[in-house]
């Protein structure tokens, strides 16, 4: 893949196409390692970075006996829609 760096604001960056996010399983937001190697510039995925959970799959791992119940938070003290 050939890209161009692009100027936004301050700064430089790179856009990524979707498909080499995917192959490395990361997209907007993740964290990255950026170093230099014998001249290359190496993006790789932050290891260190936090596994992604499925909701679904999270709450379904809740016990069956588990109670759910709402929460009072109080009266808004801004401007919050409730």
């Amino acid at each position: 893949m050939s890209t161009t760096i692009q100027k936004w604001g301050n700064s430089q960056g790179l856009r990524l196409k979707k498909d080499i996010l995917d192959t490395l399983n990361i997209s907007a937001g993740d964290s990255v390692r950026v170093f230099v190697r014998s001249g290359d510039i190496i993006v790789s995925p932050d290891k260190k970075q936090a596994k992604k959970i499925d909701l679904k799959k999270f709450f379904l791992k809740t016990p069956k006996q588990s109670k759910i119940h709402e929460v009072d938070w109080g009266t808004p003290v801004g401007k919050e829609v409730w």
